[in-house]
Formats: structure tokens, C-alpha cells, sequence
């Protein structure tokens, strides 16, 4: 037996040749794997952004929603706090936002509830968490707000949380968040009882705290918003 046949096994090929071999078939599965998973990613993509044209769809509020987040403000960064606000106020339920969230998997392969975390302050995500979870469970129609406790509550929260808000390491308040809640609020009564409802949740007085977080030329159009509403 010469060395070449014991160098060799039955098919002709060297130990090492065998393992450069496989390691070669394992990279060429691997990046045939990725590839394919892209194609399919891109092909998901495609098929979601053909729906973003439907206004008032799920897509539609997702690619909204990232648009908020990569809005080029200050120089082109920020985030457009505002334009998500109105996008979730535009959401009918959370079946609906459920399905907002997976077009938005499609759409970009990111988490929408991450993203947000990201972009936002931990006061302004407290404050759109709150949107959210005031909508019904289901249905595809945006309603007025229900008058429940759960809304009031709602409402308390976006009102605390625009009271919390910080800047870098400077406290602030997010006015545009006071008069968006405030805007919403369609009476005089529904208000005396967002009021109890602050009271209850944060042991505080509304009125109070109204006073101190805004500025004395602030307080008065702010409170004209209300006094312009029907009294229930």
C-alpha cells in the first residue's frame, strides 16, 4: 500500500480537504440562509409600504410613526412628539394599534414599542402608554372619548407625565401635551372629574400643580380652553 492510498480515504479526498470542504458548505448554507431571509424581509417590506398609500390604515400609521421618529428638526435630528401623539390619537382601539405594531415589524424588521422607548423621554412614552390604553378593545371607528373612570384616569396620567417632563437634566413641562389633554376633554364636568382622578392617583391637586408647572401668562388660555367647553 503506497502513501497516497493511506493519505486518501475511499472517495479520494484528504482529511483536510474534507474539513475545508465542509467548512466551505457551511458558509455557502449560511449566506444562502441570510440571503433568503433578506429577500423575504424585502418582499414582506414591499407588499406592507403598498398599503402606507391607505390612509387610516395600520401601515399608514406605522410608516406615520417612523416618519415622527426620523423627523429632522434642530439641525436634522429629533423626534416630532406631537405627530406621534396625533397618530395614536388616531388609532381606534388596541386591536387595531396590536396590528400597527406587526405592520411595523414588516415595514422596517424594528420594534415599534423599542423605537419608541428610544425616541422618547420616559414622561412622553408614560404619555402616549396612556393614550393608548384608554381606547376600547376593539373596533375600527374612531369614537369620542368615552366618560369613563378609565378615561379620566387617562387623562391624569398625560397630564402628570407632561408635569414630569425633563430636559437633559433640567425639569420642564410639555405644554403642547397639557392643551392636547385639554382639547380632548369635552366639558367643564368631564374636567372636575380628570381632577378627581388626578387627586386620587397622585394624592395632588390638579389646580395646584397647573398653577406651579406653567408660566402666569400660560394659565389663563390654557384654562380658557375648558371655560369654553359646555358645563356637562
Amino acid at each position: 500500500m503506497n502513501s497516497e492510498t493511506t493519505t486518501h480515504n475511499h472517495e479520494g479526498f484528504t482529511p483536510k480537504e474534507i474539513i475545508t470542504y465542509s467548512l466551505l458548505g457551511v458558509v455557502v448554507l449560511g449566506g444562502s440562509f441570510f440571503i433568503g431571509r433578506r429577500l423575504v424581509r424585502k418582499v414582506r417590506s414591499d407588499s406592507e409600504e403598498k398599503k402606507t398609500y391607505e390612509e387610516g390604515n395600520e401601515a399608514t400609521m406605522a410608516k406615520q410613526l417612523k416618519m415622527a421618529f426620523d423627523n429632522d428638526m434642530w439641525f436634522g435630528w429629533g423626534t416630532d412628539e406631537e405627530a406621534i401623539r396625533k397618530t395614536l390619537q388616531a388609532v381606534p382601539s388596541k386591536e387595531v394599534f396590536r396590528k400597527v405594531i406587526n405592520s411595523y415589524q414588516k415595514l422596517y424588521a424594528r420594534s415599534l414599542m423599542k423605537d419608541m422607548q428610544d425616541e422618547l423621554t420616559s414622561t412622553e412614552y408614560n404619555e402616549m402608554l396612556a393614550i393608548i390604553a384608554a381606547k376600547p378593545d376593539r373596533g375600527n371607528k374612531v369614537l369620542a372619548p368615552s366618560l369613563s373612570a378609565n378615561q379620566y384616569l387617562s387623562w391624569a396620567k398625560r397630564l402628570r407625565a407632561a408635569f414630569n417632563i425633563t430636559y437633559g437634566p433640567f425639569p420642564g413641562t410639555d405644554e403642547d401635551a397639557i392643551k392636547a389633554v385639554f382639547m380632548e376633554i369635552p366639558t367643564q364636568a368631564a374636567f372636575g372629574q380628570v381632577a378627581l382622578a388626578y387627586k386620587k392617583e397622585y394624592n395632588d391637586d390638579l389646580m395646584k400643580d397647573l398653577q406651579s408647572e406653567l408660566e402666569f401668562y400660560e394659565i389663563g388660555p390654557m384654562l380658557d380652553i375648558i371655560a369654553k367647553k359646555p358645563k356637562v
